[in-house]
């Protein structure tokens, strides 16, 4: 069994940039994701959606984003395990980190990096009676391809980032576009928020979904109504968009012996968890000045790397210096 020098656990953006940062400082890696492709959410969630908060880019399509960060990694050539399930992790005899997953008896490792994102998560579903034959079809808990909206009545639910970003993608594409929330305060940046007051979206707060009309395996219109007066709408409806959240199970991972916070994992300013060797960077981490961004998840996973080094050999420097004055061959 080969030994790499780090094993990061999750493919998404942060696991891709710890990635290639761990080619840098000369690491032997691999990377382990559940997912059948690179990219966690950006593919697998929302590939056709523009991201803005990412240096360098005024703005980037999800999926284009993910392959210049699955390039940028795959320049040093590292390991890439897809479809693997992490089970568990325990230390050997020899105090190497063995992995444990659902494919394959152990993957071993002298540090590992867990970069799992939200962690194992699925998006949360409506109490409603409809066939399940629906979704993917009419009903959509993730957006793949936008084109498939063009011209339609379409009905988002939800109050967060990725349901107003939606509201607004879709003001340009679709015939019409209705957002419901429960609340009248939204969960997304204000200035999201802002540009879907300017466009074409019908906006309903205090409203909520009360039942799905179809014919044909096919939605034909929604009923909804007001949480505070119970007075029912009915809207026609070619396509509804679900976003409201996510239902995530960590247990896994406090039975590994990590300090959690609620739903991440607890870390230090060295990105170091409660055990030796393992570290933890992305939204998966907590810590006091913890910013959920995928910046500021690349910045964690070369803070993580770094120390990941200085453990496999104490003698080495946790900072090897500015990527410009290294002698490299890319």
């Amino acid at each position: 069994m080969d030994l790499y020098d780090i094993t990061i656990i999750g493919g998404g953006p942060t696991g891709l940039f710890g990635s290639f940062y761990a080619g840098l400082r000369g690491l032997k890696v691999k990377v382990i994701d559940v997912l059948p492709e690179l990219g966690g959410q950006l593919t697998a969630l929302y590939p056709e959606k523009y991201v803005y908060d990412v240096a360098g880019h005024p703005k980037i399509l999800a999926k284009d984003l993910a392959k210049n960060l699955a390039t940028q990694a795959m320049l040093f050539k590292p390991t890439i395990s897809l479809g693997e399930k992490v089970l568990n992790l325990q230390k050997d005899a020899d105090g190497h980190w063995q992995i444990f997953t659902d494919f394959t008896e152990s993957h071993l490792s002298k540090t590992v990096l867990l970069a799992l994102g939200a962690g194992a998560c699925v998006p949360k579903k409506l109490d409603l009676d409809y066939p399940k034959e629906l979704e993917g079809e009419c009903i959509f808990y993730a957006v793949k391809n936008k084109e498939k909206f063009r011209g339609k009545n379409i009905l988002i639910i939800g109050g967060g980032d990725s349901a107003v970003d939606w509201a607004n993608e879709f003001s340009v594409l679709a015939t019409k576009v209705t957002l419901i929330h429960r609340r009248d305060q939204f969960r997304a940046v204000q200035t999201s928020v802002e540009e879907m007051k300017r466009n074409k979206v019908d906006i309903k707060t205090f409203y909520e979904l009360k039942e799905i009309q179809y014919v044909d395996g096919k939605v034909s219109g929604v009923i909804i109504f007001d949480n505070r007066t119970g007075k029912e709408e009915t809207l026609p409806v070619d396509a509804i968009v679900i976003n409201i959240g996510f239902v995530i199970n960590l247990d896994f991972l406090k039975s590994w012996g990590l300090t959690m916070d609620v739903n991440a994992i607890t870390v230090n300013e060295m990105m170091e968890t409660s055990l030796p060797g393992v570290y933890a960077a992305g939204d998966i981490c907590a810590h006091a000045a913890k910013l959920k961004l995928i910046a500021t998840g690349a910045a964690e996973a070369a803070t993580a790397v770094n120390f990941a080094v200085t453990f496999i050999n104490p003698s080495a420097k946790a900072f090897p210096g500015h990527s410009s004055n290294l002698n490299l061959s890319l």
